[in-house]
């Protein structure tokens, strides 16, 4: 247990000084902007592209795992959303980004450096096909029943306008697919850029989980709304259930993509879900709580899967 903590307290650990830094200082919140910019056009596309890369493209040819895996975060969104609807009386608009506190775990900020640390290079090709799996769903499903439930947009050929328009323009997507591509093509990247590509990916863990415990930290916390509770519950328990139970009935899988796919459906809700919320001017009190209960309390429930990964007590035929 104590070799678990010496891997799982590091990552908390930086949330947590971002959290006190976020508490003690007294810094406007549109300091964060250019680091925001940093992970999400440059760091992790970085980290994204350069496990792609480097996997065999046989490797990436798995639809079995891709379907398991997808359905575990659709199962886990729609229950979210049905929770969002029964315990909070939730809006569509409200109940899908409910939903999506359900679904989507930190799979970018904490998911990649966790499963590697956790794994090994081992974990790399199933990080990577979850992460892009995950996110076009997401931002195809969330975008799509928010566009309908927009009345100034009715139409359902706008909807999926916006909708392409959001995975076309993800430069995390992208940096995948692009990933891919270079797998596919067998493309030797020169050395320079393969050194400046490893440096940038390099900053992404530690970078990611400092911004993500200071914007905690700037979050109101004034109350926990009834079905803030139930949505977290879905997403650190019934989600990690739904892909253990699925990697058993699609599988037979080897050990490590497995229990990859485990270890990322048990990540807390992401930091994105509170951007996406903004943005769209609903449900932004409720998935700031959503996000900050999930991630401490996946102290306990993450670092158990940690747990049970490391001493073989999650293990799979």
């Amino acid at each position: 247990m104590v070799d678990i903590l010496n891997l799982a307290l590091p990552y908390f650990g930086l949330i947590f000084v971002g959290f006190a830094c976020g508490k003690i200082k007294s810094l406007p919140e549109s300091g964060l902007a250019w680091m925001n910019f940093f992970l999400l056009y440059v760091s992790l596309p970085a980290l994204l592209f350069a496990i792609m890369s480097k996997t065999p493209f046989a490797e990436l040819n798995n639809p079995p795992f891709l379907v398991a895996t997808t359905l575990s975060t659709v199962t886990a969104f729609t229950l979210a959303l049905v929770v969002g609807k029964v315990l909070g009386r939730l809006t569509l608009r409200e109940a899908t980004l409910a939903g999506l506190s359900g679904g989507y775990g930190n799979i970018g900020y904490m998911g990649p450096g966790l499963a590697l640390a956790v794994l090994g290079a081992k974990a790399s090709a199933p990080t990577a096909l979850i992460f892009c799996c995950d996110s076009i769903f997401l931002f195809t499903i969330v975008p799509l029943l928010i566009e309908l439930s927009d009345r100034d947009h009715p139409s359902i050929v706008h909807a999926f306008g916006v909708v392409l328009k959001q995975i076309v323009l993800n430069p995390l997507i992208m940096s995948a697919c692009f990933g891919a591509a270079v797998a596919a093509l067998h493309i030797e990247l020169p050395v320079a850029l393969d050194r400046t590509i490893t440096f940038l990916q390099n900053a992404a863990a530690p970078t990611a989980l400092f911004v993500l415990g200071v914007t905690v930290a700037l979050r109101p916390f004034d109350r926990v709304p009834w079905e803030v509770p139930g949505v977290v519950a879905v997403k650190l328990l019934f989600h990690p259930l739904a892909a253990f139970g699925l990697m058993l009935a699609f599988g037979p899988f080897a050990q490590p993509w497995a229990a990859t796919a485990v270890l990322m459906a048990s990540l807390p809700p992401a930091l994105n879900v509170f951007v996406i919320a903004r943005q769209n001017d609903a449900w932004i009190e409720s998935a700031s709580v959503a996000v900050l209960l999930g991630t401490f309390a996946s102290v306990v429930t993450l670092t158990s899967v940690m747990w049970a990964i490391q001493t073989g007590r999650l293990a799979f035929p």
